[in-house]
């Protein structure tokens, strides 16, 4: 059944907090910009205040729903574009599905706006960064309030924006201005298929030209209907399934366009864990749930869908292993989680998508700020460089081990649970990707474990030499308006499991499975001690074992060679073949032909008229007589 929405018992203040949600980071970047450039703590103060204003108006909704669950779902609208043929709303689509999204981005989001008052306190460009974050977050709720595909893909192309300005903040390094172009570029490809998918919904949304839509409600009602009369040829469902699969491919980065996201940790950290834990990344799944039931009509797409967000996760995963960077572990983290979540939803279970979604936020937000605590402490991400953390920064190390363990499923955290309703999924549709799933699991409980004995209790190993073991006990702890998110997010890390999710989403909760349950803790507990021998104990060498698998190691060094992949096929096929193709045809046939022909062609015709002119009487009277010699001969030629 497709709930239809309704506005006939909303009040007028539901109505202005709903646009309140949408509107008031859009107000804070604009201000920012008008009044703030140059007022480094009025535009930190107008950033923060118009995202918890959209939070508590998105906490106030959420409570009214607990009490009055007939409120959801509700649709607002204004007369945005007004053409013949052509009508497209700027909306808001309200129900439980993107209030949840609402919460997550809002609260979340807030946390990490607060711990950039800190982290970016010497910043020159203060101002200008949370002028961004506040369209940023615009952005991102424009996305999930919209209520058409329209609106979706221009929230969706903003985001795109913002995340080339936010990770390209330090533009004067060029890593950080690479960086932030690969990501817009990398982007820009998968949302060519997304927007193509969206003309074609929309072309097929009606027989009738004058009665074709983009509005989400309409097409779900419309569409199965039109499908079944044949209106909708039989091979164009899955092709549309796959184009607008292709947003997800590139905003959740699933391989092989996961290339962007391990670099966009040029960007301050903030800018990491909001990307990685509440927008950006987080915008491909919630599409594939909020169309979820275009998507369950074309079975093989859902394949596709599955398999890629398996193949994800391990393969991302297995990058992680070898990885250096604190920030960038948790990137290949996120890379690997996501795959869970679009995992999840090939098997048909978008709750549980959510759900890890919005548990997942919670920990890796709680993650990166720990990561960027260390940073900020100590100046240094590489992890062979830091070293006895515990003592000199108790409260970041503390929640880094509370955010790892909820990443690798530690029984009673939240990703616990939102993992296992994953796995449990997999165990009874696909035994394949269950195993698949379940051996990630091991595999994320030994890299961050990895990262915690190195960083956070290890000495220094290896290079630089270990005269510089004590570089990490040298750390200072961070400021409270830091410490403060950290402490948040670690109890929502801790409590995310118990909050309801699924049955807020399904008005039902899910069964717990003893069997996945316990062989998801047997390969995490395994996971978690054979990093706890290699990198604590020391009882087997880590460097024994790179020598030993000296070929894998250095093939996942070389991340799998995609880029270099990506580089070759830039250089070669579009640099030498295409481009050069185009510029034979630029030079030779446009300009050489069309051009240069066309000006040779007047160019000869001018001569040989210019030989009737010979300046003779004689020639002109010879002329003359022809032509009269020829209007005689025409009557009588009849």
């Amino acid at each position: 059944m497709v709930a239809i929405p309704h506005t006939s018992h909303l009040t007028p203040l539901t109505s202005l907090l709903s646009w309140t949600i949408l509107l008031a980071p859009l107000c804070a970047a604009v201000l920012i910009q008008l009044v703030g450039i140059h007022r480094r703590r009025l535009s930190a103060t107008l950033a923060v205040a118009a995202l918890v204003t959209s939070f508590a108006c998105a906490g106030w909704l959420f409570l009214q729903t607990l009490g009055n669950p007939v409120i959801l779902p509700y649709e607002l609208s204004v007369s945005w574009i007004s053409l013949p043929g052509l009508a497209v709303p700027f909306g808001i689509f309200m129900d439980r599905l993107s209030l949840l999204m609402t919460l997550v981005v809002t609260g979340v989001g807030s946390a990490i706006f607060i711990y950039s008052i800190g982290y970016m306190a010497d910043d020159h460009a203060y101002s200008r960064f949370f002028g961004v974050l506040s369209l940023f977050a615009f952005s991102m709720l424009t996305i999930v309030l919209s209520n058409n595909w329209i609106e979706l893909f221009m929230g969706w192309e903003l985001v795109g924006c913002c995340s080339y300005l936010l990770i390209g903040h330090w533009y004067e390094r060029p890593s950080a201005a690479e960086a932030g172009k690969k990501a817009f570029m990398v982007n820009r490809v998968a949302d060519f298929g997304f927007f193509i998918g969206i003309l074609a919904l929309w072309a097929i949304s009606s027989p009738l030209a004058s009665e074709r839509t983009f509005h989400f409600q309409t097409l779900q009602e419309r569409l199965p209907g039109l499908a079944q009369q044949g209106f909708v040829p039989f091979a164009l469902l899955p092709l549309i399934g796959l184009l607008l699969f292709c947003g997800p491919l590139g905003k959740s980065a699933q391989f092989p366009l996961h290339v962007w996201l391990p670099d966009a940790m040029e960007g301050p950290t903030p800018v990491s864990a909001l990307i990685h834990a509440a927008t950006m990344v987080a915008a491909g799944v919630y599409l594939l749930c909020r169309s979820f039931w275009l998507f369950a009509s074309v079975p093989q797409v859902l394949t596709t869908i599955m398999w890629v967000g398996g193949l994800t996760a391990f393969l991302s995963a297995c990058l992680a292993f070898v990885e250096n960077d604190l920030k960038r572990i948790l990137a290949y983290s996120t890379l690997s989680q996501l795959g869970y979540m679009v995992m999840a939803l090939g098997l048909g279970g978008p709750t549980a998508g959510m759900y890890h979604l919005t548990t997942h936020a919670f920990f890796k937000a709680l993650l990166f700020l720990a990561a960027g605590s260390v940073i900020h402490g100590t100046h240094e991400q590489d992890i062979w460089k830091l070293g006895g953390l515990l003592r000199p920064m108790p409260w970041t190390s503390g929640a880094f081990l509370i955010g790892g363990l909820a990443l690798c499923g530690f029984p009673g955290l939240s990703g616990f649970f939102s993992k296992d309703e994953i796995l449990v999924l997999a165990h009874e549709r696909n035994l394949a990707l269950y195993w698949l799933g379940t051996l990630t699991a091991g595999m994320t409980a030994f890299y961050i474990a990895r990262a915690w004995f190195v960083a956070f209790t290890g000495k220094t190993r290896g290079h630089p030499p270990a005269t510089l073991a004590g570089y990490g006990a040298g750390g200072h702890e961070s400021p409270p308006v830091m410490i403060g998110p950290l402490v948040l997010l670690a109890a929502l890390s801790v409590v995310g499991g118990y909050l309801g999710i699924p049955r807020f989403l399904e008005e039902h909760g899910g069964g717990f499975h003893w069997l996945v349950a316990g062989t998801s803790l047997a390969v995490v507990t395994v996971g978690l001690g054979l990093a706890w021998l290699i990198y604590k104990r020391q009882a087997i060498s880590a460097q024994q074992l790179v020598q030993a698998l000296a070929l894998p190691y250095s093939f996942l060094q070389r991340r799998y060679y995609i880029d270099e992949i990506y580089a070759w096929y830039v250089a070669t096929i579009q640099q030498k073949l295409i481009a050069g193709l185009c510029a034979w045809v630029e030079r030779h046939v446009i300009i050489g032909l069309a051009v240069n022909g066309t000006a040779r062609l007047t160019q000869a015709l001018g001569r040989l008229i210019r030989l009737c002119q010979t300046g003779r009487i004689q020639t002109y009277a010879l002329a003359f007589l022809i032509g009269i010699i020829w209007l005689l001969s025409i009557p009588l030629g009849r």
